[in-house]
């Protein structure tokens, strides 16, 4: 029987296909769901985005979910709605998740409102010791008070839960060198 089944000649060209698909698999990866940051469309004033329906419908739609509408929530919020953003968040029927508190945060926090914010970051975190996104959002609350050491605190504690090279560990570590989001 013939051991040379596949002749050396044709090597390069059965390679060729699986390096390009090494390359390009980390790329596809990295545009999975980014959390609230995906690619949310904006809904009309009133209206929420619906993630089971995949469109946008009036905020009081029964069925639509809390965690939906907490999302919403952020996604106002990171457009600079925070007004909106809050008022969305009164709407939620529990709204004692670490998400809800992190979100009115950092809405408030936006608003001017640091030590208001201040506190729901701490509620956020007593539900949810290890939620990095509320410890950026704190850091960063502690870098507006003048604070930069309990800021540095809490970027210790985001590299024990991610590391340094997360997201959260990246923006806060921005913050406390001075160039904070925009």
């Amino acid at each position: 029987m013939n051991a040379n089944v596949f002749p050396r000649r044709n090597v390069p060209f059965m390679v060729l296909p699986l390096l390009l698909f090494c390359l390009q698999t980390p790329q596809v990866l990295a545009m999975g769901n980014n959390d609230s940051n995906s690619k949310t469309p904006d809904c009309p004033s009133g209206q929420v985005y619906d993630s089971v329906s995949k469109k946008c419908v009036p905020e009081k739609t029964g069925s639509l979910s809390d965690e939906d509408k907490t999302n919403y929530a952020y996604h106002l919020a990171k457009k600079g709605e925070y007004q909106a953003a809050l008022n969305l968040l009164d709407t939620l029927k529990n709204s004692n998740t670490a998400e809800a508190w992190n979100y009115r945060g950092y809405a408030t926090r936006k608003l001017g409102r640091t030590d208001e914010g201040i506190g729901y970051y701490q509620r956020s975190l007593a539900l949810e010791p290890n939620y990095a996104k509320a410890r950026e959002y704190l850091g960063e609350a502690w870098m507006v008070k003048g604070r930069p050491d309990l800021a540095k605190e809490q970027l210790k504690i985001i590299a024990g839960i991610c590391g340094q090279s997360c997201e959260e560990y990246r923006d806060l570590q921005a913050a406390i060198n001075g160039h904070p989001e925009s």
